[in-house]
């Protein structure tokens, strides 16, 4: 099974971003906020960001340790949790994953967090019909 991240998976787009805060739903399992936005199947199905703020953790090297404890929880289990419910949906989902607590969690937390944040997503996906006009690709 193929677990690598590609750059395309990374969500840089300034006017995405601003659609995913604005209209976008938010869950939360402390420490990790996830801010998600549905959107019909496009060539990305999924797409993602990490934020740890400054404000919390002011140094950096705790900032980049949490961003990749997170990406790592993230990259080992969207398949399952998250990918193959969207595929049979019909979605694509763009999040953006926050951090809150300004105490570094270990790696064994933000992965528990992380499964249940991308399962409920998953749910969400699920219950959400697709726009008549919108088909899936």
């Amino acid at each position: 099974m193929d677990y690598k991240l590609k750059k395309d998976e990374k969500l840089c787009s300034r006017t995405a971003v601003n659609l995913l805060f604005d209209e976008g739903k938010s869950l939360m399992a402390f420490p990790l906020r996830a801010a998600f936005r549905l959107r019909p199947r496009g060539e990305h199905p999924v797409q993602f960001l990490i934020s740890i703020p400054k404000k919390r953790i002011r140094r950096a090297v705790g900032r980049v340790t949490l961003r990749r404890r997170v990406r790592e929880a993230y990259r080992l289990n969207r398949r399952e949790l998250l990918q193959a419910p969207l595929e049979l949906a019909g979605w694509g989902v763009d999040i953006a994953f926050v951090y809150l607590d300004s105490n570094p969690a270990p790696y064994s937390v933000i992965n528990e967090k992380m499964v249940s944040l991308l399962s409920r997503i998953a749910q969400e996906a699920a219950c959400e019909q697709l726009p008549v006009n919108e088909e899936p690709q």
